[in-house]
């Protein structure tokens, strides 16, 4: 039975059984359910209110600017271009490439933890009294999250102002430049190269977006030191489909003369950033084990940040740190012996940090990485991992963190997984690796906050449609239950709109959702009263689906892991942590 009128306004969809759908499937009778259309691409207005909310819409315009994705088509067979229009974009904006050297620049790249690494780095730079820019990707709840101004993310005035001067420019440019404007994340780059010069930062913490050569951010000439955390397999498509390509493209940030740090990686990943080190005439160090530096307190070395994993983080952004220091105040910052060279490497020396640097490590936040809230009886877990060697880190720390409050809980819980991956993930690996969690319900739902998604110009994403999301999450419901060793119905009727979730009729354990706030608010079954706002618009469930949750009103205590996705965890954020949104 079909509930309430906004349901009723939905058509059912009759398709076949999960395990049949081909991996190109259509959704050809429906679109989408109508309050899950996001809003318009449109072109922004020529006279536009300086407003923050205007300039995130216009800014994703640059999304799906036709031009920009033309320009990105052009570029994927001579990738050696995608720096030459990023220093065309950046003279039109009314930047120098010159200028960047004045931001004193650390850059970071990696495939896990150097967004982690980059937190440490600012943390610490920012404990010994200097003003800090930290460029990162990508947001969780607002788009100037990437954007840093001393630890903080810019205001949103300073981001209007700083936007509206980089679009006008290239607004005003594109006609004598084929039409042509940066795609989201070139405009973002600009934007904060644009905002750390104007806003006169001592030192500019890069992270690289993809890659490292061919990156945007690689229009940088002169950094002063540069960093390279774990590296493991992701972004194929882009960097190659071994281990040592993704190298390859890893160590194009080194530059010739500056200093270089890496943790402890593979043989062969290893080889070939030693490699690059020697062509581009870049000194290049591996990091000593966090354990080896010496700290003369009475209590052992501190992370603000949790999980074994974020030890390397840690030890590269002390080696980052020390580097910069020494060159920006050599006098006041002791020397600390040369690289020793062993096995054909420089291993980088330990030292003993500062009481700053102990003090930025303790203090370091990095929200969606190991990141645990409480609300009553309802514990959310939540990490951003999204390949399988981040994945593994997030099983461990969970399965610790969550058996050591079990361990002290007073009656009953239920775990329940919340999961959603993007892109060319390979979800089933991923979900294999939480397999061992033994969750009561595993849970999927899109990277959409909430019905209206047009309230959310923040977290609005028009590169892949509503039905590719729901589709995606369906294929990861049917992983799930392979995994779990669960046979499905192949008679089994999905109902798209006309009942929500999108979940065949049959009992399980698993549920798809719509949206993140449909997925909480039936975890949380009403127990969570910041989940609670009733001006927050939802499409009413069957009555079957909420018999499921008996167990969810019954358990003393709820431990739900979010993960699989940044934007998944973000969108959770702006949920759970309304101020974030403020």
């Amino acid at each position: 039975m079909l509930l309430g009128p906004v349901v009723r306004a939905c058509r059912r969809v009759r398709v076949p059984a999960l395990a049949a759908f081909p991996r190109s499937r259509q959704w050809t009778a429906v679109t989408a359910p109508p309050l899950l259309k996001l809003s318009s691409t449109k072109a922004a207005p020529r006279y536009r209110r300086m407003e923050y909310q205007d300039a995130v819409c216009t800014l994703n315009t640059l999304q799906t600017n036709a031009n920009a994705l033309d320009q990105v088509r052009r570029e994927r067979g001579h990738p050696e271009i995608q720096l030459q229009a990023m220093r065309g974009f950046l003279q039109r904006a009314g930047l120098k490439v010159e200028e960047l050297d004045h931001l004193n620049i650390i850059h970071v790249t990696g495939t896990k933890g150097k967004g982690s690494t980059c937190a440490f780095t600012e943390q610490i730079l920012r404990n010994y009294g200097f003003r800090t820019g930290f460029y990162s990707s990508p947001h969780l709840v607002q788009v100037r999250e990437r954007i840093r101004i001393n630890g903080r993310p810019i205001g949103k005035d300073l981001f209007t102002k700083y936007f509206w001067q980089v679009y006008n420019r290239l607004e005003e440019t594109k006609d004598s430049h084929g039409g042509s404007m940066p795609a989201y994340f070139r405009f973002l780059t600009i934007l904060a190269f644009h905002a750390f010069l104007q806003e006169k930062v001592d030192v500019a913490v890069i992270e690289v977006g993809i890659g490292g050569a061919y990156d945007c951010t690689n229009i940088i000439r002169r950094p002063w030191v540069c960093g390279i955390s774990s590296l493991g397999i992701d972004h194929t498509s882009i960097l190659g489909d071994t281990i040592e390509k993704i190298a390859w493209q890893k160590g194009g940030i080194f530059k010739p003369g500056v200093p270089a740090f890496t943790v402890k990686q593979q043989v062969g990943p290893m080889t070939v950033l030693q490699q690059r080190a020697e062509e581009i005439g870049c000194p290049l160090s591996v990091c000593p084990e966090l354990g080896q530096y010496q700290s003369s307190g009475v209590e052992p070395l501190k992370l603000g940040l949790a999980g074994l994993h974020q030890h390397s983080n840690a030890s590269l952004a002390l080696q980052l740190t020390h580097s910069w220091l020494q060159r920006r105040c050599s006098t006041a910052e002791p020397a600390v012996p040369s690289a020793v060279a062993f096995g054909g490497l420089c291993a980088a020396p330990a030292f003993e940090p500062t009481p700053r640097m102990l003090k930025g490590l303790a203090d370091t936040k990095w929200l969606g990485r190991n990141q645990t809230l409480t609300h009553g009886s309802i514990t959310y877990f939540l990490d951003g991992a999204h390949t399988t060697r981040s994945m593994q880190a997030c099983v461990n720390w969970f399965s610790d963190a969550a058996t050591q409050r079990e361990a002290k809980a007073t009656g009953s819980v239920v775990r329940v997984l919340l999961f959603n991956a993007t892109g060319e993930r390979d979800c089933a690996a991923m979900l294999k690796l939480l397999v061992p969690c033994h969750f009561d319900f595993a849970v999927f739902c899109p990277n959409i906050t909430e019905a209206i998604a047009s309230c959310n110009a923040d977290q609005q994403n028009f590169n892949v449609s509503v039905e590719n999301m729901l589709t995606r999450c369906l294929d990861n419901q049917q992983s799930w239950r392979v995994l779990n060793g669960q046979e499905e119905k192949p008679e089994a009727e999905l109902l798209i709109g006309g009942g929500l979730p999108l979940v065949a009729e049959q009992r399980c354990a698993t549920l798809v959702f719509p949206c993140i706030l449909s997925a909480l608010r039936w975890i949380t079954q009403g127990r969570d009263p910041v989940l609670c706002d009733p001006s927050k618009q939802l499409i009413p469930v069957k009555a079957s689906v909420s018999a499921k949750a008996v167990p969810l009103r019954e358990v003393a205590n709820i431990h739900v892991l979010i993960t699989g996705s940044l934007h998944l965890v973000g969108g959770a954020l702006k949920h759970l942590e309304p101020a974030l949104a403020s």
